[in-house]
C-alpha cells in the first residue's frame, strides 16, 4: 500500500536525527566529566580482609597504606606500639591525608587540613574526624571493618 504523503518530513526527520546525536554526545560527555569529578561516589566495603603477616613488623610512629574500595586506608602504629586503622581520605574534599611523624599528626595538602593522632580535626577546613574502623585477627587474617558490622568469615 503506498501513501498518497508521508508522515514525516525529510527536515523533521534530519532534525531527530542531528538533535538526538547531539543530546547523546553531551549526555556521554557529561557522565565522564562526573565520574572524573566524583570519582568515589559508590559503594564502599563494610570491610578488608588483608594478611597480617605485610603488618607485623611495622615501626612505631608509622603507617601503611591498604586499599579501602577506591580509596586508601591507613594501618597506624602509634608512638606508644597502640594500633589504629582509619580511613585515610579527607573529610572536607576527600583528598588523600598524609602522616607527618615529626609532627605526629596527619595533613591534608588540598587545603591544609590537620589532624592528630586519633583522628581527631585540629585545623583547617576538615568538618569532622577521620574515619576510625575496628580491626580484628583471625589466624592469620587481619579485619578491618567499619564500626558496628560483624564479619564473619566463611570456614575454609
Amino acid at each position: 500500500m503506498k501513501l498518497k504523503y508521508s508522515l514525516i518530513t525529510r527536515r523533521t526527520f534530519l532534525n531527530t536525527l542531528f538533535f538526538g546525536w547531539i543530546a547523546a554526545f553531551f549526555s556521554g560527555t557529561l557522565y565522564a566529566l562526573m565520574k572524573f569529578a566524583f570519582p568515589t561516589l559508590g559503594k564502599e566495603p563494610d570491610f578488608v580482609v588483608l594478611n597480617r603477616k605485610d603488618f607485623t613488623d611495622l615501626a612505631n610512629n608509622s603507617i601503611k597504606r591498604f586499599p579501602w574500595g577506591g580509596t586508601v586506608g591507613l594501618y597506624f602504629k602509634k608512638a606508644d606500639g597502640t594500633i589504629l586503622a582509619m580511613k585515610g581520605v579527607c573529610s572536607h574534599m576527600e583528598c588523600n591525608v598524609d602522616y607527618k611523624p615529626a609532627e605526629r599528626r596527619f595533613y591534608c595538602p588540598c587545603h591544609q587540613g590537620w589532624f592528630d593522632e586519633n583522628g581527631k580535626n585540629i585545623k583547617g577546613p576538615p568538618p569532622k574526624p577521620l574515619e576510625i574502623f575496628v580491626i580484628t585477627e583471625e589466624g592469620d587474617k587481619l579485619i578491618i571493618a567499619k564500626k558496628g558490622v560483624k564479619v564473619e568469615l566463611p570456614k575454609a
